[in-house]
């Protein structure tokens, strides 16, 4: 009886297997959805003490799919990029340069939103700001305009956001971000590492199912300082952001930033700030803490990247120097850092010494100055041609008028984006670049496209102020010239009204700051 019993049973078992339909016995856990993933951001460095405005077309806004080619880690073969599935709305970054007009800014952020109610809800969204952006009668954008994506895309969607460490960060931007990261080189050598970081962070955390950090500390620094003083090529900046590193991988923090903060705006929000977020409540307090206090301890060894001088001594000791290429940087007047870009007091001055008037003397290569008037008057005189016109101080008149150039065309070209057209013209033994447009120039091949060789020049004059990393490599010797303009390097004559105070290095005898962190509220609790 047990035997036929057992029969049975094996029989129905059989019978069950045959009948199953395919799969019926897979025990694989169905696929999980990929985390839906939103892109958007604007980034601009914006001077309030330039009179220059910057419209919408500066920002050469990308939409949708073609925000990709901004982030090689997210080209199509990537693995980052099969992580997830992205709605690109739109990013746009603009040169460095004036305040950006309330219309602009409106249209931008308008279109912005539109674009991400199209494809909510998301589970992620990554920010990529510069964090210095000032806009005509209104204060800390970033933190109005995270405020404002907040309204479209709900609280529970995680933002990480990407800045510049030149960037500033308010409360209500830390209060409205989840995770936040920036740089921490300058020269910004790790700009893209530090993005690729940021979506990194944000799809871990996504993808753990750990979501938002549950500690974000906020310190405050009362220190405000131009990037030239604060390159971490040298001491002490070194020092203090190469302990950033080891402090954003202990158990329990997610990432920790230092922000220099943005010296040529005008707001309560520009200043040094440190953040650390992360889930251990004091790892991630004391963390904060250290770095803080590190950056303060520091404050009186922040010295310019490289010797200064005026405009005149710059000179002297560049015809005195038998090390070539000599580069001398036109600092105040710093597109890369908000300069209008076409102030023409450094170059009229040059072009007033007796040294470079004969065709044979040292030869100096000037990089660059707006003037679409000369350009145009040189495309039609030709290559090899005399050419005269106007050139500079159309928006930054303040220290001298339009200069008068009158010399021969060597080369025509045409331009990137932001340039659009370039000229070199020979003065005496100068060779002045003038642009339709004004552009910096930060590479060899910016120079040698137009068949002027920087190596071989005894001189370079740019428009910058510590020299981006091709320059600072071809220099043989360097100086910063503290010329005037837009990005005064001389902070304290600038007319600061609404930073707050007291703030170092402008009063000398402050008390010591509180420097203990504050725990910012979780983006979902607002």
């Amino acid at each position: 009886m047990k035997r036929f019993f057992l029969a049975w049973i094996f029989f129905f078992a059989i019978t069950g297997l045959l009948s199953a339909k395919p799969g019926a016995f897979n025990t694989k856990a169905p696929a999980k959805a990929l985390p839906r993933i939103a892109i958007a951001g604007l980034g601009i460095e914006s001077s309030t003490f330039s009179p220059a405005l910057t419209d919408e077309a500066a920002f050469h806004a990308k939409y949708g799919a073609e925000i990709f080619s901004n982030y090689p880690f997210l080209s199509a073969d990537s693995s980052l990029r099969r992580r997830a599935e992205w709605f690109p709305a739109l990013v746009g970054h603009a040169l460095p340069g004036g305040a950006v007009t309330r219309e602009a800014y409106e249209s931008l952020v308008k279109q912005t939103l539109d674009l991400l109610k199209k494809n909510a809800p998301y589970d992620g969204l990554f920010f990529d700001i510069h964090g210095a952006m000032s806009v005509v009668g209104l204060d800390d954008p970033e933190g109005d305009f995270i405020v404002r994506i907040r309204k479209v895309i709900g609280k529970k969607t995680i933002i990480s956001t990407s800045m510049d460490l030149h960037g500033n960060v308010s409360w209500r931007l830390a209060e409205n971000t989840d995770l936040i990261t920036c740089y921490r080189l300058a020269p910004h050598e790790d700009a893209m590492q530090t993005k690729q970081r940021a979506v990194e962070n944000l799809i871990g955390r996504i993808e753990s199912g750990k979501g938002k950090p549950a500690f974000k500390a906020y310190i405050p620094i009362p220190i405000l300082l131009p990037g030239e003083k604060t390159s971490t090529r040298i001491e002490p900046a070194k020092s203090v952001y190469a302990a950033v590193a080891p402090a954003s991988v202990q158990p329990g923090v997610i990432d920790a930033a230092i922000w220099v903060g943005y010296a040529w705006a005008d707001e309560p929000r520009n200043h040094a700030v440190v953040m650390v977020t992360g889930d251990d409540k004091k790892t991630v307090t004391q963390t904060a803490g250290k770095l803080a206090q590190n950056f303060w301890n520091a404050r009186d060894g922040f010295a310019f990247v490289a010797p200064t001088g005026t405009l005149t001594e710059a000179l002297d000791q560049a015809l005195a120097s038998d090390k070539h290429p000599f580069y001398i940087s036109d600092s105040g007047d710093n597109p890369t850092a908000g300069g209008a870009g076409d102030v023409t007091w450094t170059l009229k001055e040059i072009l007033a010494r007796t040294e470079f008037k004969p065709d044979n003397g040292p030869s100096l290569i000037y990089a660059s100055i707006p003037g679409p008037e000369l350009v145009k008057n040189a495309i039609a005189a030709g290559v090899g041609k005399h050419v005269e016109g106007y050139a500079g101080a159309k928006v930054d008149s303040r220290y001298a008028p339009p200069l008068f150039i009158s010399g021969t065309v060597e080369s025509i070209v045409k331009g990137d984006i932001d340039a659009e057209v370039e000229v070199a013209v020979k003065v005496g033994s100068a060779h002045i670049i003038v642009t339709q447009k004004r552009k910096p120039y930060h590479h060899e091949a910016d120079f040698t496209r137009l068949g002027l060789n920087p190596r071989k020049a005894a001189i370079v004059v740019v428009k910058i102020g510590y020299l981006e990393p091709e320059l600072y490599a071809m220099r043989a010797d360097w100086i910063l010239a503290l010329t005037p303009g837009g990005v005064d390097q001389n902070l304290e004559r600038l007319p600061y009204k609404r930073i707050q105070r007291p703030m170092f290095p402008f009063d000398k005898k402050m008390a010591e700051p509180d420097l203990s962190a504050k725990l910012v509220p979780s983006s979902d609790k607002l």
